[in-house]
């Protein structure tokens, strides 16, 4: 009894989207804004900011991260480099030939573009926002920039901000901590520097604040069943229900309709169907050998408006332990518990499948993976070939439920045989007695 309330107890973990910012398959992952005081000087201050994508498969889509906070006092920022903030406000207070680059109380602050001058570039600028995930790119998942801060009125000495956001739906910040100061190496290493104060504020994501309704569904079939189990009806929404808008198979939505602001990601526009979800992944289990067995996965894209670049895909399946070969992904196993491998990343290789584009024709990727089956492990019976577990770019999937899993053959007549052996069981005692 005890093991059955363990079990159901797992399933329940795995089945239920985290929504409270931890995902178990990245505990320690969060986004880091990190706060160096450089230098300060009578009535000014230099800052360098750095905001450092910690999470292993969840990454930073365009339009990118706006970095917003509330100052404490009437600070205002002199000089930006590496970033811009989109409001200069009112500066009417401020006399002579240069204005501050921004007097806003709440600053709204954005990455700038590639091929900006070389003069207004600091060292991991200029990617337009976007933050790949630590598996991904391990040299692009950091942006940096620099700023000069001065107060108006008052006191000179610098006062952290608070009230800190990412402009990105689904993270929330926390307040400024004060951590170590950072140090600096110069002099190819010979000589280290250090801020004269450093401040950490730290972002999580949660699923349920970024979306209350799912973003993307699973079906599954095999070679030994012809039952093709579709995703669960209204898996991200019903047709019919208010605010719920699809473009039928075949129609063209008006340019009208589409999100035309390069700033704000497009709203969802999908094509009718019954699970109403943006992305279908679909698992096949393809075909047995003697010693392996082989799957296909196949991610389509149902959304009219958005192409999916840097795309991640997270698997939950027993066997990943024994992966031997996959064909035209990139793989990472995700083993953050010990010797539990169970877990694995997937993402596109570069310039040829890491962009999911819009629905349509060239609407879909695909790839087909090798496993080893491991002795007293493997088996195709009660489902165990399909996975406990998908995400797509971060977000839990909604999967079939486990009883409608594609079935052995076999299954119905063992089923058979059994209630005839025991029915004739019955018969025979009947006679004896």
């Amino acid at each position: 009894m005890v093991m059955v309330l363990i079990f159901i107890s797992f399933t329940l973990l795995c089945l239920v989207p985290p929504s409270y910012g931890f995902d178990p398959m990245d505990p320690q992952g969060n986004i880091t804004i990190k706060w160096d005081l450089l230098q300060s000087n009578t009535g000014t201050t230099d800052l360098k900011i750095s905001i450092s994508n910690y999470q292993l498969y969840r990454h930073i889509e365009p339009p990118g991260w706006k970095l917003g906070w509330f100052w404490e006092g009437d600070e205002v920022i002199w000089s930006m480099t590496g970033a811009q903030a989109t409001q200069q406000g009112n500066c009417s207070r401020f006399k002579g030939q240069q204005l501050p680059h921004s007097c806003e109380k709440a600053p709204l602050i954005v990455d700038l573009l590639p091929g900006t001058p070389y003069n207004r570039q600091t060292a991991n600028c200029c990617r337009g926002g976007v933050l790949t995930s630590m598996t991904q790119g391990p040299s692009k998942y950091t942006a940096s920039f620099q700023m000069n801060v001065g107060v108006a009125t008052g006191s000179s000495n610098f006062t952290m901000p608070f009230n800190f956001s990412l402009g990105i739906t689904g993270y929330s910040c926390s307040n400024a901590t004060e951590v170590p100061a950072t140090k600096f190496t110069t002099d190819g290493g010979r000589r280290w520097t250090q801020a004269l104060g450093t401040w950490d504020v730290t972002c999580i994501y949660s699923q349920t604040l970024a979306s209350p309704s799912p973003k993307c569904c699973v079906s599954l079939s095999s070679f030994y069943s012809k039952t093709i189990v579709p995703c669960p009806q209204c898996s991200c929404g019903c047709q019919g229900l208010p605010g719920s808008q699809c473009v039928k198979f075949g129609d063209v939505p008006s340019l009208l309709q589409q999100n035309q602001d390069p700033t704000e990601a497009p709203t969802p526009l999908v094509r009718c169907t019954r699970h109403m979800c943006p992305v279908k992944i679909h698992w096949h289990v393809k075909q047995s050998y003697k010693e392996y067995w082989r799957v296909k996965i196949t991610i389509t894209n149902l959304n009219i408006v958005k192409n999916y670049s840097d795309w991640t895909l997270v698997v939950m399946h027993p066997n990943l332990q024994s992966l031997v070969q996959v064909f035209s992904f990139n793989f990472k196993p995700l083993n953050q518990y010990g010797s539990v491998n169970d877990t694995g990343m997937f993402w596109g290789t570069r310039f040829y499948n890491d962009m999911l584009l819009q629905d349509g024709e060239m609407g879909n990727v695909q790839s087909e993976m090798l496993l080893r089956k491991d002795p007293g492990l493997f088996t195709f019976r009660e489902g165990w070939a399909f996975p406990r577990r998908i995400s797509f770019n971060g977000d839990d999937c909604v999967m079939p439920p486990p009883d409608q899993y594609p079935k052995l053959p076999n299954m119905g007549n063992t089923a058979k045989s059994s209630c005839s052996a025991v029915l004739f069981s019955f018969l025979l005692l009947l006679v004896m007695f």
